[in-house]
């Protein structure tokens, strides 16, 4: 299969999968069959045979996992459609959860992570933001490796030690600067964003996959508490497009793409993004499609991203908008600009007056032209339309390949480790100093002792002064007595 029919509109409406890589947009308001056009485009990919990775926000993308039910209303637009050999069926999925809940857990490393989006993560101004820097400089300098929270907070404990040496080498590292830093990693933690950073670390070929039949394997995120984290959300997919960008090989024009990305709630990308942040989002996806990388978004407006990125998104979806108010009213004439004209077809007003399941189209055709916008019946997708249960999760979870690879966490020596470590060697050599030098004391003490008081073996100086003292007073005692006795006795001989 080369193409994706997409529905029906005056004519089928085809996405070729040779112009899958050029990216693309579904838009509009909550309730007006987003949701429908993910699953179709995302179930067609897969049968093409190209792997899908999936944010799911809701919970309802999990039905992909599952047949659905061809129902009266599925029945009538599949037989107005046209649709010739439609089943419902089950597609390849795994499901993954940075949190580990709701599937295999999605990890990253600090180191991989890089500081740029660290500080995104940790919410970190400009001034933190270089004394992170600082950080990732001395863990490379001194082979620490960075890659859980853990580390991070054992170096920067030694950059709070050693503040001053590493100051005048490095750069001034202030203690404000170093707290508030240390403050954000333990507020981080506290949210369960520990989870995220450590190894296993995702290898990006197992999102790359497809099953022994040829499909594409559907790789699902769950996202329903991640979104809760606009931060943390945006900087995992930033993460994502970083690492493929720099690590697939050019494969430049080819049948169909090597994978698909699908963003929901694209916005939060770009919400409060430094410029650095937001420029290097868009040289992705202006470069990322020469790798054979397709990324669609999905967003309430189409306004919701900038246009240097809008320009690059060559195939459209446009579900209704409601021009409630002067937002509204604006999104509308944007989004109305950006199709390709259709003489017969009155854009502006068709966006808000289109059903739940219709949807303005336009795709790029042969030689990359940009087909007239239809208004298009899109197609019902085989899947289940809804969330699975927990049980039904779990069932598909337990057939996964990978859980033996990332469902348990791996803690191999790194800063930390490596940090208590010399922390020991040195405690442990200052004892043995200390020890040394009271051994030391204690010998020369021992070496007095025995030559003042003596030993068993021989007697000391105090005892032989002693002993010596002693025979020299007797000595004088006994003379004088000897003298006294012959005294009287010469003198009483004289008498």
């Amino acid at each position: 299969m080369d193409h994706i029919l997409i529905g029906k509109g005056e004519r089928p409406v085809h996405l070729l999968g040779k112009y899958g890589n050029r990216h693309g947009l579904i838009a509009g308001a909550t309730g007006t069959g987003k949701t429908v056009s993910l699953l179709v485009l995302a179930e067609g990919f897969s049968r093409m045979g190209v792997p899908v990775f999936m944010v799911d926000v809701k919970g309802d993308v999990s039905g992909l996992a599952m047949p659905g039910r061809a129902g009266e209303n599925i029945q009538q637009r599949v037989a107005h459609i046209g649709l010739e050999g439609y089943v419902n069926e089950a597609n390849p999925v795994l499901f993954w959860d940075v949190y580990g809940r709701s599937g295999h857990p999605v990890r990253t490393t600090i180191s991989e992570i890089g500081p740029t989006l660290l500080g995104r993560i940790l919410k970190l101004n400009d001034t933190q933001n270089g004394v992170l820097e600082i950080v990732f400089r001395l863990s490379d300098d001194q082979g620490l490796l960075l890659l859980d929270l853990d580390d991070l907070k054992a170096l920067l404990g030694l950059v709070a030690e050693q503040r001053q040496e590493i100051s005048s080498r490095y750069g001034l590292v202030n203690s404000q600067s170093l707290g508030a830093i240390q403050r954000s990693v333990l507020a981080f933690e506290r949210e369960g964003g520990a989870a995220f950073l450590g190894e296993p670390a995702l290898e990006l070929g197992d999102l790359m996959r497809t099953d022994l039949s040829g499909r594409g394997i559907i790789n699902i995120l769950a996202a329903d508490q991640l979104i809760l984290r606009p931060r943390l959300y945006s900087s995992l997919l930033l993460w994502l497009l970083s690492e493929l960008f720099e690590n697939l090989p050019e494969v430049g024009d080819t049948d169909r793409p090597r994978l698909v990305l699908f963003f929901d709630e694209a916005h939060l990308l770009f919400d409060d993004a430094p410029a650095v942040l937001q420029q290097r989002v868009e040289q992705v996806v202006r470069i990322i499609r020469s790798k054979g990388v397709g990324i669609y978004f999905c967003s309430q407006f189409p306004d919701d991203l900038p246009g240097e990125i809008l320009g690059q998104l060559g195939n459209r979806i446009q579900h209704t908008l409601h021009a409630y108010t002067p937002r509204d009213q604006k999104a509308v004439r944007s989004a109305a600009q950006t199709f390709a004209v259709n003489p017969s077809l009155d854009v502006a007003a068709a966006i808000s007056q289109l059903a739940v399941g219709e949807a303005l189209v336009s795709t790029l055709q042969e030689k990359g032209i940009p087909l007239p916008v239809e208004r298009t019946l899109i197609c019902p997708p085989r899947c289940r339309l809804g969330a699975l249960t927990h049980e039904e999760r779990a069932m598909v979870r337990a057939r996964s390949p990978l859980g033996s690879k990332y469902d348990l966490p791996v803690n191999r020596e790194s800063a930390y480790e490596m940090l208590n470590r010399r922390a020991l060697e040195k405690a442990a050599g200052e004892a043995q100093a200390k020890r040394a030098e009271y051994d030391g004391r204690s010998s020369r003490g021992t070496m007095l002792s025995d030559l003042l008081w003596g030993t068993r073996r021989r007697q000391g100086v105090v005892e032989t002064v002693a002993k010596q003292a002693a025979r020299t007073i007797g000595n004088q005692i006994g003379r004088k007595i000897l003298r006294g006795v012959l005294g009287s006795i010469f003198g009483a001989s004289r008498r």
